[in-house]
């Protein structure tokens, strides 16, 4: 009974298959569950969007008042499941139980990371992510306070920047990622800068 308890042995197996599951992010897929079979599977684009962490990138003007009055505080990793618990809590998710299980297990072997802004003790918003090198993998984001994610955006942005990140990887495009200037890159061109990417010592908890 006490070997099953192992910590050491607890450990060393779920280092092993989290670096299962990082491989497939290390080739340029990424999981989501199905909502119709169940389980999960592993998705890539060949029109992947990109956050850029160069002066492409912008925000709404609107929300410049917003990080003037510094009324939201960034952290990192204070609350990660409940960052994984808003971003999977909406009508239709693709994150699933078992998804979240995957991310918990990338949190805890020091892979998988959230960035997320507080209104005093309050979660306002977050951002999920998987980090391998210098690659931001953003796998979701979400809010409860209004402007809360889209400040994590900016200050994020501005986190990788300060580390030299070289990839913000935000998987597929949509309507609300295009007004942080989102572009769309070639599955050759993802695939070459995602290799420089993972190869970047870079360190994102500092």
């Amino acid at each position: 009974m006490d070997q099953l308890l192992d910590p050491t042995k607890s450990r060393i197996a779920d280092a092993a298959q989290a670096e299962l599951i990082l491989e497939g992010y290390r080739q340029g897929y990424f999981l989501m569950a199905d909502e119709e079979e169940g389980g999960l599977g592993w998705y890539t684009s060949r029109q992947r969007a990109l956050i850029p962490l160069d002066d492409r990138f912008r925000y709404p003007k609107s929300l410049q008042r917003c990080l003037n009055q510094k009324r939201f505080r960034p952290a990192i990793d204070q609350d990660f499941a409940g960052v994984v618990a808003g971003c999977a809590n909406r009508s239709s998710t693709w994150i699933s139980a078992e998804l979240k299980a995957v991310y918990l297990l990338l949190h805890r072997t020091g892979w998988a990371h959230s960035f997320e802004t507080w209104e005093g003790d309050r979660l306002a918003g977050g951002i999920l992510g998987i980090v391998i090198g210098g690659a931001f993998m953003g796998e979701s984001m979400f809010f409860n306070i209004s402007e809360g994610s889209k400040v994590a955006m900016v200050e994020l942005v501005n986190c990788l920047r300060a580390r030299n990140f070289l990839l913000f990887d935000a998987q597929m495009n949509n309507p609300h990622l295009e007004r942080f200037g989102a572009c769309i890159v070639d599955e050759r061109s993802y695939e070459s800068l995602l290799s420089r990417a993972i190869e970047q010592p870079c360190q994102f908890r500092l």
